[in-house]
């Protein structure tokens, strides 16, 4: 956990790459930002279980099997895109990278509900 109150001040390091469900709080995540230190959020970072789930979930529905090869080349493809539009538009914007994150997600949901007619 990276908090204010423990060491969001004194941790060493260029980028903090969030491994668990928030380990940063907001404070530190802020306190961070002002120090340099890239935060590569929880949710893009732990992505890969939930996008592999997916497809499994998929190839369930169409009684279809993907090899172990197929998997890891899908799920390279899927998170290397997802990082380069988020870390693309935490550049182009100048905030970071759970703000992009964000950000991308809004336009997402919006975009679909657009499309839904709502």
């Amino acid at each position: 956990m990276i908090a204010k109150e423990t060491n969001a001040r004194t941790i060493d390091c260029k980028v903090v790459v969030e491994g668990a469900n928030e380990p940063t709080t907001p404070t530190a995540d802020r306190i961070l930002e002002e120090r340099g230190i890239a935060v590569i959020p929880d949710f893009l970072a732990n992505a890969g279980g939930v996008t592999v789930s997916y497809y499994e979930w998929s190839q369930n529905l169409q009684q279809y099997r993907w090899t172990h090869e197929q998997v890891n080349r899908e799920l390279q493809a899927t998170i290397t895109k997802a990082y380069v539009a988020v870390r693309d538009l935490a550049k182009s914007k100048g905030v970071t990278f759970r703000t992009a994150a964000y950000a991308i997600a809004l336009q997402r949901v919006a975009e679909a509900e657009r499309l839904r007619g709502n």
